[in-house]
């Protein structure tokens, strides 16, 4: 039996997590359990090698029960735990939670007053109106909850970025020990660094197409063969995740994994570029009118040929790219070493899983120059927020690791401040004011109505002390919804009283999205990119908000965290 992988073990971490909580278990047990699942996806190395040396409970979170669990897991692919779980509480209703608006209190709610255990069963309930009868339910409830699941029935089976990313790349790594392979890439939307995937596209460049296909279709995870050709072959796992393998050989390596890339709507304009030239474009190269083939082994080359510079893949969305590329304007490109400090962190004095000192020396590794500790607030109750006393408290811890760490790292003291439902912040003015950062947020109150919950972030926007609106709309992928908000009144209130917005790097949440980045950054709006890290390891989730404005085509410069430490100082200076 294959061993279980780490996207696996959280995926029943989290199981046992929602059931927990529907239960009505302590809160601090079923955090324990998200801590361990979110510890699991971002891990540098797979558990079961961990176990093989003997170092499962030096993973962040992990004590010796459940380091038992996992052990479990890894010999025998079951838990009695979540078994006997599964006995007391029905594991339907962990659907029910895809809902918005629908927590594990209500999903209680639903099964203890009205047994009600499934999505079907819940929406005939609220479509006959015996919800609003409900303790704390009511028209407007139930009428929301309708909405939620209409809004569910809709979404895609897309994959979050995620989660399909580092499920793509073990696959790539896999492929490139195979003898056949001479080169292995990832392609497709995954490549664009979209925020959801469907199947998963990998390209690959070998002399022995054949047998590089016949030991792709033989991975003990393959779970049946959709088709298979000469130069593309497409399976599916025991998962039901779908991957399509592309082959050529090395010379024409640079053609399939543009052609690969994609988009659809990028390659069609690009093909009709080459029809002006009297060529035509495929995933083999260009051809002219007499069939002759141009082959490339590398994608500049092709665009070159075509006349244009090389257009990076997260651009290539017929958004204007090539317009730009034949202008020469193509925007700026981001870096990783552009991003000189981290402005948005968890520790243990919230809902972190990482001491501050393990927080600020995983960050000076990291090679940057700044750091923002930005524990919640006391108002978010299930993340252990801090109230102005125990701010004050971490403030002397803090003040301590900048003796300790002098010159070396700037450190600054902040708070993730929520903006309550009636629109007020969650700390007093003159404990914002003592604050070298504030980011204010949305994590409660989504489905209020557009206009509510929007003059809730105006509020936050004109207030002096915010610095920073994070992850704007509150959006998790890829089940809740962000909330509705007047996007036009949001970045113009931004404009007006220079608050940063932030594109929040978790693959869960990549809030901005790519077009909302876009139009702030076209606004002149600052953006701010963080990685909203609970754990060190969740510091190389930075990729993933790179990503993302790439696509919004957001330059350096726009974004506050490649600013030099002087320069951001200042500009939080000013504001007060």
């Amino acid at each position: 039996m294959p061993q279980m992988t780490n996207e696996e073990l959280a995926a029943i971490f989290e199981r046992v997590a929602d059931l927990l909580e529907i239960k009505g278990e302590n809160t601090y047990r079923v955090l324990a359990y998200r801590r361990v699942a979110e510890t699991l996806r971002t891990l540098g190395q797979e558990a079961s090698l961990l176990r093989a040396q003997g170092r499962l409970q030096e993973i962040p979170g992990v004590g010796k029960a459940i380091a038992e669990k996992i052990e479990e897991l890894l010999d025998t692919g079951e838990l009695g735990f979540l078994k006997r779980l599964e006995a007391e509480v029905p594991p339907t209703l962990i659907e029910l939670l895809q809902i918005p608006d629908v927590g594990p209190k209500r999903a209680a709610l639903f099964w203890k007053h009205a047994g009600i255990t499934t999505l079907d069963a819940l929406e005939e309930a609220a479509r006959a109106g015996r919800l609003r009868s409900l303790p704390g339910m009511g028209e407007k409830s139930e009428a929301r909850i309708l909405e939620g699941i209409e809004a569910l029935r809709r979404r895609s089976h897309r994959l979050p970025l995620g989660i399909a990313r580092p499920m793509a790349l073990r696959w790539v790594e896999w492929l490139r020990q195979q003898p056949a392979a001479i080169r292995v890439e990832l392609a497709g939307s995954l490549r664009r660094w979209r925020a959801t995937v469907g199947d998963l596209d990998l390209v690959a460049a070998s002399h022995q197409p054949e047998a590089l296909m016949d030991a792709f279709v033989h991975h003990p995870d393959v779970d049946r063969v959709l088709a298979r050709g000469e130069n593309k072959t497409s399976i599916e796992t025991t998962s039901g995740t779908r991957l399509q393998l592309w082959c050529q050989p090395p010379e024409k390596f640079g053609s399939l994994w543009q052609y690969a890339t994609g988009s659809k709507d990028h390659n069609v304009r690009l093909r009709a570029l080459a029809q002006k030239q009297n060529l035509s474009l495929s995933e083999h190269g260009l051809s002219d009118e007499a069939g002759h083939e141009q082959h490339f082994a590398d994608e500049e080359s092709l665009y070159q040929a075509l006349g244009l510079p090389w257009i990076p893949p997260e651009l290539r969305e017929d958004r204007g790219e090539i317009e730009a590329a034949l202008k020469g304007h193509l925007p700026q490109w981001l870096r990783k070493e552009d991003l000189q400090a981290e402005l948005h962190t968890h520790s243990i004095w919230s809902d972190g899983i990482a001491t501050l000192e393990e927080m600020v020396a995983a960050a000076y590794a990291r090679g940057l120059r700044v750091i923002a500790i930005t524990d919640h607030s006391a108002g978010l109750g299930i993340a252990n927020g801090l109230t102005p006393e125990r701010l004050h408290q971490q403030r002397t811890e803090i003040e301590a690791l900048r003796q300790r760490w002098g010159d070396k790292l700037l450190i600054l003291q902040g708070a993730e401040v929520e903006i309550r439902a009636d629109g007020h912040l969650d700390y007093p003015d003159e404990v914002l004011a003592e604050l070298d950062i504030v980011i204010a947020s949305l994590h409660t109150g989504l489905r209020q109505p557009r206009p509510e919950v929007t003059r809730r972030v105006l509020n936050a926007i004109r207030s002096p002390h915010v610095d920073i609106i994070g992850h704007p709309s509150g959006r998790l992928l890829p089940n809740r919804e962000g909330a509705d908000l007047d996007w036009d009144a949001v970045l113009a209130e931004a404009l007006k009283h220079g608050t940063a917005l932030e594109i929040n790097a978790n693959p869960a949440r990549l809030d901005l999205d790519d077009v909302y980045a876009r139009r702030a950054a076209e606004m002149g709006i600052l953006l701010a990119l963080n990685t909203d890290a609970h754990t060190p390891s969740d510091l190389d989730l930075i990729e993933y908000g790179i990503g993302i404005a790439r696509r919004g085509w957001v330059e350096p410069p726009q974004i506050i965290n490649t600013w030099p430490p002087e320069r951001l100082i200042a500009w939080l200076r000013e504001r007060g």
